[in-house]
């Protein structure tokens, strides 16, 4: 089996190599006969280090001129030579004890892919409410965070990849599309529970309560016009790190 992991990232120079250490350090953890690997990461346009880090550190390097989270992952994905593809955000740390999950999920042959619920260290009370909500609801719909995703290399084609309609959520769609591929293969797509992924919350210190609270207003009230245009998604587009 081989497993390719693919990172969109935009000026992610703070975060990178943190994020390719702990994908190293799970990897020598569950090395394994006949598991191979590769580590692709999509510099979107940065003007600052990520991709000469990404590169100090070992992994392959792709440039997507077009800031669009789907479309780097999709980038990605075209350079991907794995059976199945992971796809990891570069503010995200993956333990070693979720890579060993995801692995069995794979090997166990009835799933189509997975997403995994998230952790983020420090946060008020209220965004912890907000990340709770999104967890429950990850959970009872299967849907996968975009913080990390993995699935069928051939699903993935099959479905079209991540829809480059949305500026945001194209992981929600991804998974019903996978979802849905899936059935028709008796496959399940499971969202992984044991072991959370650990993702940064800097939104959380680099946006007020009032504006993250707008932006979920924004795409709960209007979510095809706030979705498909990036202006309207300062929290993921406005540049801030």
């Amino acid at each position: 089996m081989h497993l390719s992991i693919v990172i969109p990232a935009f000026n992610e120079e703070r975060l990178i190599e943190r994020c390719l250490q702990s994908i190293s350090t799970s990897l020598a953890a569950n090395l394994t006969s006949g598991f191979t690997s590769e580590i692709i990461v999509v510099d979107n346009n940065s003007t600052d280090n990520t991709a000469t880090l990404a590169r100090q550190a070992g992994a392959q390097v792709v440039f997507e001129p077009i800031n669009q989270i789907g479309r780097a992952r999709n980038t990605g994905a075209a350079e991907a030579t794995g059976d199945w593809l992971l796809f990891l955000d570069a503010d995200s740390l993956i333990p070693p004890e979720l890579l060993g999950d995801i692995l069995r999920m794979i090997q166990d042959g009835k799933n189509v892919g997975c997403g995994c619920t998230l952790r983020m260290q420090g946060i008020p009370w209220w965004a912890n409410a907000i990340l709770q909500l999104w967890m429950g609801a990850s959970i009872l719909f299967r849907w996968a965070s975009g913080a990390m995703l993995v699935c069928r290399s051939d699903a993935f084609r099959d479905v079209g990849g991540f829809t480059q309609e949305l500026y945001a959520a194209e992981e929600i769609r991804l998974s019903k599309q996978l979802k849905r591929w899936g059935r028709e293969r008796d496959l399940q797509f499971s969202i992984l529970t044991q072991h959370p992924l650990e993702t940064s919350a800097r939104k959380v210190a680099l946006y007020s309560a009032g504006e993250i609270a707008g932006q979920i207003l924004r795409v709960l009230l209007h979510p095809r016009r706030t979705l498909q245009d990036k202006k309207q998604l300062s929290v993921w587009y406005d540049g801030r790190r």
